[in-house]
């Protein structure tokens, strides 16, 4: 698997503070899982936190060690291994994808919402889009994150295969289009509900239970 879509600085410090929503830290800790690279940043993130908290001075930091532990992770990966389902997700829905309880929310798309713990806030589902499909362009209040599980999408910001997370802050918008054969499955996490910017998918949202 090569991994080319990453989570940037903003939110791996947020990781390493242990500050995240719990919608937003469960799709960064089955990123995580799949990749070598922003383990290593994570880990000189907390290194430094700690520093900074114990009034010590870090050492300085490069941007080589964690493209080494990166390319590192590369010459050991098969490159035609699939991103499995997260392993926070695989006791809840079993690990297959095929037993996801889907709920048609439009043409060509299901969503599973996964239930959050009680008082906390955002949004967390996983989202099956069909060959070819095209989501409404739409933006959100807040943070986004989405981790591709299978398959693949396109939109503004580029191509995003199996492992890649597209991680959005709340002045993006954009609109996906599902990879033309083989669809696309992704965990995707928001602080907000998505802002669709067409009045046609603003009156359906409620009814989609997007």
């Amino acid at each position: 698997m090569k991994i080319t879509h990453h989570l940037d600085d903003a939110t791996l410090m947020s990781c390493a503070a242990g500050s995240q929503p719990e919608a937003l830290a469960a799709v960064v800790s089955s990123h995580l899982a799949v990749c070598p690279r922003c383990r290593a940043e994570l880990k000189q993130h907390a290194l430094i936190g700690e520093a900074l908290f114990e009034g010590l001075r870090p050492e300085p930091v490069t941007r080589d060690a964690p493209v080494v532990a990166f390319r590192a992770g590369e010459a050991t990966a098969d490159e035609t291994e699939a991103c499995e389902m997260p392993a926070a997700l695989h006791a809840a829905l079993n690990g297959r994808f095929d037993e996801v309880p889907w709920r048609r929310a439009a043409p060509g798309v299901w969503h599973y919402p996964i239930p959050l713990s009680s008082g906390a806030k955002g949004d967390l589902r996983l989202l099956k889009v069909a060959p070819g499909t095209k989501l409404p362009e739409h933006g959100h209040g807040g943070s986004e994150l989405t981790l591709i599980l299978d398959g693949s999408y396109s939109d503004e910001y580029g191509t995003f295969r199996r492992g890649d997370v597209a991680d959005l802050g709340d002045d993006a918008e954009h609109r996906p289009i599902a990879d033309p054969v083989h669809g696309c499955i992704c965990l995707a996490a928001s602080d907000e509900k998505p802002r669709f910017t067409g009045m046609i998918a603003r009156l359906l949202q409620p009814l989609a239970g997007l």
